[in-house]
């Protein structure tokens, strides 16, 4: 899994809910550019037309609380959001952000300390994240060989595609 280059952070407190995320009136599509068009809107409304592709969303604790839904992630990743960054995530949106190829790191540190506006980077394979604003470094765990490849393939659906297709059984 590549670095991540630099973005802007924009940060979020904690308890931010996947009806805060993408709200329900929505959830009629799952097309990722569709969903993204209206991430996070219903805490700022203007959100997606501020970021820039390759940014970073920094959360608190309990990120992606709330309803079970791959929509969430999805509207992340549509928004063209590079990774999330929080002091923890709820389990479900963890492993949902997983199978759909997005890049989710825990750092109780980073997230406390960066700022909104601070510009990011990522290094997923040793588990570093660097704020470039203030050159401080932090620490996260990396992702097993295996997971990595899977979000930089775009998620559990083409890294199956993939792995089946390797096999000849596609």
């Amino acid at each position: 899994m590549k670095t991540i280059n630099s973005g802007k952070a924009w940060t979020f407190g904690n308890d931010i809910d996947t009806d805060v995320i993408v709200a329900a009136r929505y959830l009629v599509t799952d097309d990722e550019k569709e969903l993204g068009k209206h991430c996070m809107e219903d805490i700022d409304p203007d959100f997606t037309k501020k970021i820039s592709r390759g940014d970073m969303i920094v959360g608190g604790e309990n990120f992606g609380c709330g309803s079970s839904r791959e929509h969430a992630p999805i509207a992340i990743k549509g928004a063209g959001i590079s990774c999330v960054i929080a002091s923890s995530f709820a389990r479900i949106f963890f492993r949902n952000a997983i199978n759909v190829g997005l890049p989710i790191f825990v750092s109780p540190e980073a997230s406390s300390e960066i700022q909104n506006g601070d510009i990011v980077s990522v290094d997923p394979s040793n588990g570093k994240i660097r704020n470039e604003t203030t050159g401080k470094e932090y620490n996260t765990s990396p992702f097993p060989p295996f997971l990595q490849n899977l979000i930089s393939t775009g998620g559990l659906i083409p890294y199956v595609r993939e792995k089946l297709t390797e096999s000849g059984k596609a």
